[in-house]
C-alpha cells in the first residue's frame, strides 16, 4: 500500500513540474508566477471541496442503509412473534370448529325443512291440482294445462333435489316422492299427445286458429329452456328430474315431417284398374297439395314459429323430402311406357316450373334451384331405357316429336339469355370475364344442337318427313349463331372504332397506321374465332371482310379530306392501293387461301378516280368504277368527286347527267357493296353558311 502512495505522489510530483516547465518557458512569465499560484491554488482548493461533498454523500448513504437494516430487523422480530401468536389461535380453534360440524347440520336439515314447508301446500294439494290440470287438457286449454303441470313438476323437482342432496342413497324415500308424483308423468304425456294432435293439423289449425298453433309452439319453447336448466344443473349436481329432457322440439319437427310425408302418401285415391289415368291424376293432386300448403306456410304459418326456426325453409325441404320419396316409390311399380312419360315429364319439367316449386309466391323465400333432383340420373336413365325398350315405333315417334317441341321452347330461351348476356356486357365491357369465350361457345352449341338433333331423329324416327318443330328449331338456332357472330364483330368494331376513324382524314395522309393496328387486331380476334365451328367460321369471316371494306368506303364517303393538289391525289391514292393489299392479304390468310379480292378491289378502285391526272377523262373513270359495281348510286358519284377537290360544278353535272342516261340494271349476280352505304347530307343550315361565305368573299 505505501508502494502505491508513494509511486502516486511520484507520479504526481512529475506532472507538476511539467505543467511549471510548460507555465515558466519564457522570461517575460516569471512576472506572472504569483498569479499562476493563486489559480492553482483555487484550483485545488475546489477539487478538495468537491472530494469532501463526494465523501460526505458516501457517508450519509452508508449511514441511512444502517438505519434501514436496523427497522428491518425489528420488524423481521414483530413478525416472527405475530406468526407465532396465529399458530397458538390456530391449534387452539381446530377443536372449535370441529365442535361447530353439529350446527353445520342443523342448518343443512333446517334448509331442507324451510324448503318442504313452502312446498308443503302444493304437496298437499297435488290431486286436485291434478285434476284442474286434466280438465284443462280435456278443454284444449293447453297453455294453462302447462302452467300447472310446471307447477307440480317444480314441487315434484324439488323435493327430489332436496332429498337427493341430503342422502343421494335413500332410494326408499326418493321412490316414494316418485310414486306420489306418478300422476305427474302421465299428464305430462298426455299434454304431448294433445300438442302432437295439433301439430299434425297444423295446416287446417293454422287456417281456423292460428292462436292454438302458437300456443303449442311457446309449450314447447318453454320446455326446451327447463331442459337447458336442468342439464346444466345436471352438470353441477349430478341430479336430473325423471322424464328430462324432453326434448319436445326435435319431437315436434318428427311430427311435421310425418304429417307432410302422410299428406303425400294420402294422395293416391284410385288404382290403374278403375282409371288408366290414375298416374296423371295422382301427380296433379300432389302438385296442388304441395303448392297450397306452401303458400298457406309463407302466408300464415311462418308468424306461429319464431324466426329462427327458418319455419319456410324447414317446410320447402320436408315437402321436397316426401315427394321425392313417393316419386322413388312409384318408379320401383310395374309402369307403362305412357305412365313413365308422365313421370319423367312431371319430374323434370313439371316439379320445378311455376306451377309447382318455382311458383312466383315461393321463389321469394327459397331458390327452386337449391333443390336436388327428384330422382337420381341412374334411375331417370334406367326409366329411359325401359320406355325405349318396350315402346312401339309409333310411340317413340310421339316421343321424339315432343321432345323437339320442348327444344324448341328451350332454344327460344336460349336466344333471349344470348341477348342479355351481351347487353350485360356493353354496359362495362370489362364483364363478365371471358365474355368472347363464352360467346363462341353459345355460337359452338348451335352446331352441336343440330348434330344431336339429326342423331335423334336418324336413331328414333321412322319417318323421314320434317316434323312441325324442325323449321323453328333450324331458324332459331341460326339467327342464335349469326347473332352471336355480329356480337363477336361488334366486339372487334368496338376495339376498331378509334383506328376506323382516322381514315381519309389529313392525319392519315400524313402517315397513320390506322390500317396496320386495324389488320393486327382483327388477325388477333380470330386466333380466337378459329375455334368457331363451320359454318360459322366462314360466315364470320365473310362478314368481317366486307364490313372493314364498308367502314373504309364510308370513311371516303363522309369527306373527311378534300384532296387539294394532284401530289396529294396521288399519295392517298397509292395509300389507298397499298391498304388494299393489306387487307386482300389479311383476309385471304384468314379464309384460307380462297379469292376474297372483290371487294377490296372496289377501294382500288375508287383510288384510280382519285388517281387521275387528267379531270377530262374522270368520266371514264367513273363509268369503269359503276361498270364494276353497278350498285354505286349518284351521291356516291358526287362524293367521290368532292374529295378529289378538282372537278367543277359543270363536270359533276356532266357526270351525272352521262350516267343517268347510260344507267346500268343491276342484276344482283355478284353481291352489293355500296347499297348500304349512306352519304351524309348537308343540311339546310350548312348550304346557307356555305352560301355566306361565298358571298363574303
Amino acid at each position: 500500500m505505501g508502494f502505491v502512495v508513494t509511486e502516486t505522489n511520484r507520479e504526481a510530483v512529475a506532472t507538476a513540474v511539467q505543467r511549471v516547465a510548460g507555465m515558466l518557458q519564457r522570461s517575460d512569465q516569471l512576472d506572472k508566477v504569483e498569479q499562476y499560484r493563486r489559480r492553482e491554488a483555487r484550483k485545488k482548493a475546489s477539487v478538495e471541496a468537491r472530494l469532501k461533498a463526494a465523501i460526505q454523500s458516501q457517508l450519509d448513504g452508508v449511514r441511512t442503509g444502517l438505519t434501514q437494516l436496523h427497522n428491518a430487523l425489528v420488524d423481521v422480530k414483530d413478525i416472527q412473534s405475530s406468526l407465532a401468536d396465529v399458530s397458538k389461535d390456530w391449534r387452539q380453534s381446530i377443536n372449535t370448529i370441529e365442535n361447530l360440524k353439529d350446527v353445520k347440520d342443523a342448518v343443512v336439515q333446517h334448509s331442507q325443512l324451510a324448503s318442504a314447508v313452502e312446498n308443503l301446500k302444493n304437496i298437499f294439494s297435488v290431486p286436485e291440482i291434478v285434476n284442474e290440470t286434466q280438465l284443462l287438457i280435456e278443454q284444449a286449454e293447453l297453455l294453462q294445462a302447462h302452467r300447472k303441470l310446471m307447477d307440480l313438476e317444480c314441487s315434484r323437482d324439488d323435493l327430489m333435489y332436496e332429498q337427493y342432496r341430503m342422502d343421494s342413497k335413500n332410494t326408499s324415500d326418493m321412490n316414494l316422492i316418485r310414486i306420489y308424483f306418478e300422476d305427474v308423468q302421465a299428464l305430462s304425456d298426455e299434454l304431448a299427445k294433445q300438442l302432437w294432435m295439433v301439430l299434425q293439423r297444423s295446416m287446417v289449425t293454422v287456417r281456423r286458429d292460428p292462436t292454438m298453433l302458437v300456443s303449442v309452439v311457446r309449450i314447447i319453447e318453454r320446455e326446451e329452456k327447463i331442459d337447458r336448466r336442468m342439464l346444466d344443473r345436471k352438470k353441477q349436481t349430478g341430479f336430473i328430474p325423471p322424464g328430462r329432457p324432453k326434448q319436445w322440439k326435435d319431437k315436434m319437427f318428427k311430427v311435421l315431417e310425418g304429417t307432410v310425408s302422410t299428406r303425400i302418401e294420402g294422395t293416391q285415391s284410385v288404382t290403374r284398374e278403375v282409371d288408366k289415368m290414375w298416374l296423371v291424376r295422382l301427380l296433379e293432386i300432389t302438385r296442388k297439395y304441395v303448392l297450397d300448403d306452401l303458400i298457406v306456410v309463407k302466408n300464415l304459418m311462418v308468424q306461429c314459429f319464431p324466426p329462427h326456426y327458418n319455419t319456410f325453409r324447414r317446410f320447402f325441404c320436408l315437402y321436397h323430402n316426401a315427394v321425392s320419396a313417393r316419386v322413388k316409390e312409384l318408379t320401383s311399380e310395374d309402369l307403362e311406357a305412357n305412365e313413365i312419360v308422365s313421370l319423367l315429364t312431371w319430374v323434370l319439367n313439371t316439379y320445378k316450373s311455376t306451377e309447382m316449386m318455382g311458383h312466383p309466391e315461393l321463389c321469394a323465400e327459397c331458390d327452386v334451384n337449391e333443390l336436388e333432383p327428384l330422382l337420381p340420373q341412374d334411375v331417370v336413365d334406367e326409366l329411359l331405357i325401359c320406355l325405349f325398350s318396350c315402346c312401339s315405333s309409333l310411340f317413340k315417334e310421339q316421343v321424339l316429336r315432343l321432345c323437339l317441341k320442348q327444344m324448341n321452347s328451350f332454344l327460344i330461351r336460349y336466344k333471349e339469355e344470348a341477348v342479355a348476356y351481351k347487353e350485360e356486357h356493353l354496359r362495362d365491357r370489362q364483364l363478365p370475364q371471358c365474355y368472347v369465350q363464352y360467346m363462341i361457345a353459345i355460337i359452338n352449341n348451335c352446331q352441336t344442337f343440330k348434330e344431336s338433333i339429326n342423331s335423334l331423329k336418324r336413331k328414333y324416327s321412322q319417318s323421314s318427313e320434317p316434323t312441325m318443330s324442325d323449321a323453328a328449331i333450324e331458324k332459331t338456332l341460326n339467327e342464335v349463331a349469326k347473332e352471336g357472330c355480329q356480337f363477336l364483330l361488334d366486339e372487334v368494331f368496338l376495339d376498331l372504332e378509334h383506328h376506323l376513324n382516322e381514315l381519309l382524314t389529313r392525319k392519315w395522309l400524313t402517315g397513320s397506321h390506322a390500317v396496320d393496328t386495324i389488320c393486327v387486331t382483327v388477325e388477333d380476334y380470330f386466333n380466337d374465332f378459329n375455334k368457331i365451328k363451320k359454318p360459322f367460321n366462314q360466315e364470320m369471316t365473310s362478314e368481317a371482310h366486307r364490313r372493314v371494306v364498308m367502314e373504309y368506303i364510308k370513311a371516303v364517303m363522309q369527306k373527311r379530306i378534300t384532296f387539294k393538289n394532284a401530289d396529294e391525289r396521288r399519295e392517298g391514292a397509292d395509300r389507298m392501293i397499298k391498304e388494299a393489299d393489306q387487307f386482300k392479304f389479311l383476309f385471304r390468310k384468314l379464309a384460307g387461301g380462297e379469292d376474297t379480292d372483290r371487294l377490296c378491289d372496289a377501294i382500288a378502285a375508287i383510288a384510280e378516280v382519285f388517281k387521275l391526272t387528267d379531270p377530262t377523262l374522270l368520266y371514264l373513270e367513273v363509268t369503269t368504277l359503276v361498270s364494276k359495281y353497278p350498285d354505286i348510286r349518284e351521291e356516291h358519284i358526287l362524293a367521290l368527286l368532292a374529295v378529289r377537290g378538282d372537278a367543277s360544278r359543270e363536270m359533276r353535272q356532266m357526270i351525272i347527267e352521262t350516267l343517268s342516261q347510260n344507267k346500268m340494271s343491276y342484276t344482283g349476280v355478284t353481291q352489293p357493296i355500296f347499297k348500304d352505304i349512306t352519304v351524309p347530307t348537308i343540311s339546310m343550315t350548312s348550304v346557307t353558311s356555305m352560301a355566306t361565305a361565298k358571298l363574303l368573299k
